[in-house]
């Protein structure tokens, strides 16, 4: 994707800098294997997910994104968010892909999305210390009044997050700046919407925090991190860092210049990026989903496989059943080539020997003949 020779940034970010590397994923033990072994076999034996309609109970059947979305790592992510419980994991899982079919996480789109985001209050945009993508929250640049589709706004930017995140990156890293504007003086965000928006995340985006770096916090803003830290797990709030300098943790030339340190000019110009941005996820999604049918549509699939930092699945598949076939065909043509080859080589060969002894055999008759005589 381009972008223009001269003047702010205007679009994403595609990479890291080559100094920013996820840090290498910890080796399961034998017990935690096991324990995934196990969430995995019941998740493949999952055919319907129990959801609630209309209050009462029913089912739906498990979609292709549904299997797409069980990979290796979500699994381990909600062992890991229930302390390596199984029967918690799973009951979680099943709870978030009930969760998925009824908040219609899949069936948001960017022209639904668009206005809530027409002035740039949620950016994502380059990338931390450890290849994290950054998803920036502006407060101050509130737009609309409180409402459902606020909330919608953010799963549908942390969806997009998840979309460009780099092989060996599970988390995000979040930035959020509370200064004020002359539109909007008070950046405190509504308390049920928080409580509602931290209920999400903590159930059904866990171990995806991986860092929030929060600048500017009037007191109003302090008050209401008070009021919110006994609904904030232990685990998240150890990854809050307040007013300390982004520096520390995001590349100055990939952090924007309006926060913190940041020497990244960027311009959000809403016609320009969001269209960009729904291109590129698009664009990661899609060759996501083919890797995953061609290692065999596996639940379970490696995300290293799926962002293309591996040839070969799970299953030990990398093609489809028409792409290996031609493969195999391929092989077996070049292994009789093959001995079709050595075979002549041989009778060559064989060919070869034949003439020199017929050579040599009758100076041995010219010999023995007249000792006979």
């Amino acid at each position: 994707m381009s972008t223009e020779a001269a003047g702010p940034l205007k679009v994403p970010l595609l990479a890291p800098t080559p100094e920013s590397k996820p840090k290498p994923r910890p080796v399961l033990t034998e017990q935690q294997q096991q324990k995934y072994d196990s969430l995995l076999t019941q998740a493949k034996s999952w055919t319907e997910i129990p959801i609630a309609q209309d209050g009462k109970p029913t089912t739906t059947p498990v979609t292709e994104a549904d299997k797409l979305w069980l990979t290796r790592e979500c699994l381990l992510r909600y062992l890991r968010a229930t302390k390596w419980d199984e029967p918690s994991a799973s009951k979680r899982l099943l709870e978030t892909l009930a969760w998925r079919h009824t908040y219609g996480v899949n069936a948001l789109t960017p022209e639904q999305i668009s206005p809530e985001n027409e002035t740039g209050k949620q950016i994502i945009l380059g990338f931390d210390n450890e290849a994290r993508v950054c998803h920036y929250l502006s407060p101050g640049r509130q737009n609309t009044e409180a409402s459902p589709r606020q909330v919608q706004h953010l799963v549908f930017m942390l969806e997009r997050v998840i979309d460009l995140m780099p092989a060996g990156q599970e988390t995000l890293a979040l930035l959020i700046n509370f200064q004020s504007s002359k539109s909007r003086s008070n950046t405190a965000p509504n308390l049920s919407m928080a409580r509602e928006v931290l209920n999400i995340l903590q159930h059904h985006y866990p171990e995806r925090l991986g860092k929030a770096l929060i600048i500017n916090m009037p007191w109003i803003v302090t008050g209401f991190f008070r009021l919110i830290t006994p609904f904030i797990d232990p685990n998240t709030r150890e990854k809050l860092k307040f007013n300390e300098d982004m520096a520390k943790y995001v590349p100055v030339e990939q952090m924007w210049s309006e926060f913190s340190t940041g020497k990244l000019e960027f311009e959000y110009d809403h016609a320009v990026y969001w269209p960009a941005l729904q291109a590129l996820c698009e664009e990661k999604r899609e060759a996501r989903r083919e890797r995953w049918v061609r290692g065999g549509s596996q639940i379970g699939e490696s995300e290293d496989y799926l962002a293309g930092a591996s040839e070969v699945g799970v299953a030990g598949v990398q093609e489809n059943g028409e792409e290996k076939e031609v493969k195999e065909e391929k092989k077996t043509e070049e292994e009789n080539d093959t001995k079709e080859e050595k075979k002549a080589v041989d009778e060559e060969k064989k060919a070869g020997e034949s003439e020199v002894v017929a050579e040599k055999t009758p100076q041995v008759e010219a010999v023995v003949e007249p000792v006979a005589a």
